[in-house]
Protein backbone atom coordinates (compact mmCIF):
# COMPACT_ATOMS: atom_id res chain seq x y z
CA UNK A 1 0.00 0.00 0.00
CA UNK A 2 0.99 3.34 -1.08
CA UNK A 3 2.28 5.86 2.14
CA UNK A 4 0.01 8.44 2.95
CA UNK A 5 0.41 11.73 3.32
CA UNK A 6 -1.64 14.37 5.80
CA UNK A 7 0.38 17.63 5.01
CA UNK A 8 2.26 19.11 2.41
CA UNK A 9 4.66 20.06 4.62
CA UNK A 10 4.89 15.81 5.86
CA UNK A 11 5.46 15.04 2.22
CA UNK A 12 8.57 17.50 1.58
CA UNK A 13 10.34 16.74 5.03
CA UNK A 14 9.66 12.62 3.82
CA UNK A 15 11.19 13.37 0.28
CA UNK A 16 14.29 15.24 2.39
CA UNK A 17 14.55 12.66 4.71
CA UNK A 18 14.90 9.47 2.51
CA UNK A 19 17.25 11.66 -0.25
CA UNK A 20 19.47 12.37 2.50
CA UNK A 21 19.91 8.83 3.33
CA UNK A 22 20.29 7.48 0.18
CA UNK A 23 22.46 10.35 -1.43
CA UNK A 24 24.79 9.41 1.88
CA UNK A 25 25.10 6.40 0.38
CA UNK A 26 27.34 7.51 -3.08
CA UNK A 27 29.79 9.75 -0.92
CA UNK A 28 32.69 6.63 -0.74
CA UNK A 29 32.01 5.33 -4.08
CA UNK A 30 35.33 5.51 -5.84
CA UNK A 31 34.69 7.29 -9.31
CA UNK A 32 36.29 4.55 -11.32
CA UNK A 33 34.04 2.13 -9.75
CA UNK A 34 30.67 3.71 -10.86
CA UNK A 35 30.44 1.43 -14.30
CA UNK A 36 30.85 -1.31 -12.21
CA UNK A 37 28.37 -4.28 -12.15
CA UNK A 38 27.58 -7.14 -9.81
CA UNK A 39 25.39 -9.97 -10.81
CA UNK A 40 23.45 -9.66 -7.58
CA UNK A 41 22.35 -5.79 -8.18
CA UNK A 42 20.69 -5.08 -11.55
CA UNK A 43 22.38 -1.66 -11.51
CA UNK A 44 25.70 -0.01 -11.31
CA UNK A 45 26.46 2.89 -9.36
CA UNK A 46 25.95 5.44 -12.29
CA UNK A 47 22.57 3.70 -13.16
CA UNK A 48 21.10 4.18 -10.03
CA UNK A 49 21.25 7.92 -9.96
CA UNK A 50 20.70 7.95 -13.79
CA UNK A 51 17.36 6.58 -13.02
CA UNK A 52 16.38 9.13 -10.27
CA UNK A 53 18.04 12.23 -12.16
CA UNK A 54 15.78 10.84 -15.22
CA UNK A 55 12.37 10.39 -13.25
CA UNK A 56 12.55 13.44 -11.68
CA UNK A 57 13.44 15.68 -14.82
CA UNK A 58 10.06 14.20 -16.69
CA UNK A 59 7.83 15.02 -13.64
CA UNK A 60 9.23 18.21 -13.70
CA UNK A 61 8.99 18.72 -17.00
CA UNK A 62 5.56 17.28 -17.68
CA UNK A 63 4.47 19.96 -15.06
CA UNK A 64 6.39 22.85 -16.94
CA UNK A 65 4.97 21.49 -20.38
CA UNK A 66 1.42 21.31 -18.84
CA UNK A 67 1.82 25.33 -17.51
CA UNK A 68 2.99 26.42 -20.94
CA UNK A 69 0.40 25.12 -22.54
CA UNK A 70 1.79 22.08 -24.18
CA UNK A 71 -0.03 18.42 -24.24
CA UNK A 72 2.17 16.33 -22.29
CA UNK A 73 2.79 12.94 -23.52
CA UNK A 74 4.00 10.88 -20.63
CA UNK A 75 6.16 8.93 -20.13
CA UNK A 76 8.15 10.83 -22.28
CA UNK A 77 7.84 12.02 -26.05
CA UNK A 78 8.60 9.20 -28.10
CA UNK A 79 8.14 6.70 -25.45
CA UNK A 80 5.25 4.45 -24.37
CA UNK A 81 4.34 2.75 -20.63
CA UNK A 82 5.21 -0.41 -22.00
CA UNK A 83 8.82 0.99 -23.24
CA UNK A 84 10.24 1.80 -19.84
CA UNK A 85 13.14 -0.07 -20.42
CA UNK A 86 14.24 1.63 -23.59
CA UNK A 87 13.81 4.96 -21.50
CA UNK A 88 15.81 3.81 -18.95
CA UNK A 89 18.53 3.42 -21.34
CA UNK A 90 18.33 6.58 -22.87
CA UNK A 91 18.65 8.00 -19.35
CA UNK A 92 21.87 5.49 -18.34
CA UNK A 93 23.50 7.29 -21.75
CA UNK A 94 22.29 10.99 -20.91
CA UNK A 95 23.80 11.08 -17.24
CA UNK A 96 26.30 8.39 -17.33
CA UNK A 97 28.25 10.46 -18.99
CA UNK A 98 28.53 12.64 -15.74
CA UNK A 99 30.95 11.80 -12.45
CA UNK A 100 28.88 10.25 -9.63
CA UNK A 101 29.87 13.90 -7.89
CA UNK A 102 28.00 15.84 -10.93
CA UNK A 103 25.51 13.31 -10.80
CA UNK A 104 24.91 13.89 -7.23
CA UNK A 105 25.34 17.55 -7.42
CA UNK A 106 22.42 17.57 -10.36
CA UNK A 107 20.12 15.03 -8.09
CA UNK A 108 20.24 17.74 -5.24
CA UNK A 109 19.41 20.59 -7.29
CA UNK A 110 16.24 18.50 -8.70
CA UNK A 111 15.55 17.71 -5.10
CA UNK A 112 15.45 20.90 -4.25
CA UNK A 113 13.22 22.26 -7.40
CA UNK A 114 10.59 18.98 -6.42
CA UNK A 115 10.56 20.79 -2.77
CA UNK A 116 9.91 24.26 -4.14
CA UNK A 117 7.26 23.20 -6.37
CA UNK A 118 5.40 21.26 -4.45
CA UNK A 119 5.46 24.02 -1.44
CA UNK A 120 3.38 26.13 -4.41
CA UNK A 121 0.54 23.57 -4.38
CA UNK A 122 -2.45 23.84 -2.62
CA UNK A 123 -3.95 21.30 -0.39
CA UNK A 124 -6.47 20.62 -3.47
CA UNK A 125 -3.87 20.68 -6.27
CA UNK A 126 -1.82 17.79 -3.89
CA UNK A 127 -4.29 15.73 -2.90
CA UNK A 128 -7.68 16.00 -5.15
CA UNK A 129 -7.34 13.71 -8.46
CA UNK A 130 -8.08 15.02 -11.91
CA UNK A 131 -5.91 18.71 -11.00
CA UNK A 132 -3.41 18.09 -13.71
CA UNK A 133 -4.22 16.30 -17.54
CA UNK A 134 -0.58 15.29 -16.97
CA UNK A 135 -1.67 12.83 -13.97
CA UNK A 136 -4.90 11.94 -15.08
CA UNK A 137 -4.79 8.19 -16.06
CA UNK A 138 -7.04 5.68 -15.43
CA UNK A 139 -5.75 5.05 -12.03
CA UNK A 140 -6.83 8.70 -11.30
CA UNK A 141 -3.88 9.09 -8.70
CA UNK A 142 -3.83 12.98 -6.89
CA UNK A 143 -0.51 14.60 -7.51
CA UNK A 144 1.02 13.40 -4.57
CA UNK A 145 1.01 9.57 -5.36
CA UNK A 146 3.29 10.75 -8.76
CA UNK A 147 5.38 12.64 -6.80
CA UNK A 148 5.82 9.56 -4.08
CA UNK A 149 6.51 7.32 -6.51
CA UNK A 150 9.12 9.08 -8.07
CA UNK A 151 11.07 10.45 -4.73
CA UNK A 152 10.32 8.85 -1.66
CA UNK A 153 9.66 5.58 -3.26
CA UNK A 154 12.78 5.22 -5.41
CA UNK A 155 15.16 6.61 -3.04
CA UNK A 156 13.99 4.25 -0.20
CA UNK A 157 14.14 0.99 -2.88
CA UNK A 158 17.36 2.24 -4.33
CA UNK A 159 19.52 3.13 -0.93
CA UNK A 160 18.69 -0.62 -0.52
CA UNK A 161 20.00 -1.57 -3.98
CA UNK A 162 23.15 0.36 -3.70
CA UNK A 163 24.20 -0.70 0.43
CA UNK A 164 23.77 -4.17 -1.31
CA UNK A 165 25.94 -3.14 -4.19
CA UNK A 166 28.54 -1.86 -1.74
CA UNK A 167 28.65 -4.78 0.24
CA UNK A 168 29.33 -7.17 -2.43
CA UNK A 169 31.81 -5.25 -4.23
CA UNK A 170 33.54 -2.81 -1.81
CA UNK A 171 33.56 -5.83 0.81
Amino acid sequence: SMRQYQTKAELIQTIQDTFQKYITEFEEIPEEWRHQHHDEVDKSPSENLSYQLGWLHLLLDWEAQEKNGVAVQTPAAGYKWNQLGALYDQFYQRYGQLSLKEQQQQLTQLVEELCQWISTLSDTELFEPGQRKWATTKAQWPLYKWIHINSVAPFTNFRTKIRKWKRLVMA
